[in-house]
């Protein structure tokens, strides 16, 4: 199961770093999108890691926590909630492009920074 967990946490690392260097190219949304995939990957690691069984095909980050027995407070929640949302917007855009335009550097920063920070109580978890 080790290879499994370095696996995921090896994909989220990949993951965060497209998130960069997309956010640099002034790709706002797919930027968000692979930021989704750091969270969702580096949440696959702690689920194989508790429960010892490779990791369900979902992508909603508050299912995955539930699944891997986390403790989510509601703020922590709606975070997850949120960047859950950028694997759908991102994936598959309105005709109207809404969530596209949302994105901008701004935002997408910001986002980031929630990102990060989620990604840091993750790790903070796979290390206790």
């Amino acid at each position: 199961m080790q290879k499994t967990i370095d696996y995921w946490i090896e994909e989220s690392a990949e993951a965060l770093q497209v998130a960069g260097h997309l956010f640099e190219k002034k790709d706002y949304s797919y930027a968000l999108f692979f930021g989704h995939l750091a969270v969702e990957k580096m949440l696959k690691a702690i689920y194989v890691a508790k429960t010892g069984e490779h990791a369900p095909q979902i992508h909603n980050l508050v299912r995955l926590a539930e699944k891997s027995g986390l403790s989510l407070h509601a703020a922590r929640k709606d975070v997850l909630n949120r960047i859950t949302a950028f694997n759908l917007e991102a994936r598959y855009p309105d005709e109207k492009r809404s969530f596209r335009l949302r994105c901008t550097e701004q935002f997408t920063s910001t986002e980031l920074s929630n990102i990060k920070e989620i990604l840091q109580w993750l790790k903070s978890i796979m290390k206790s």
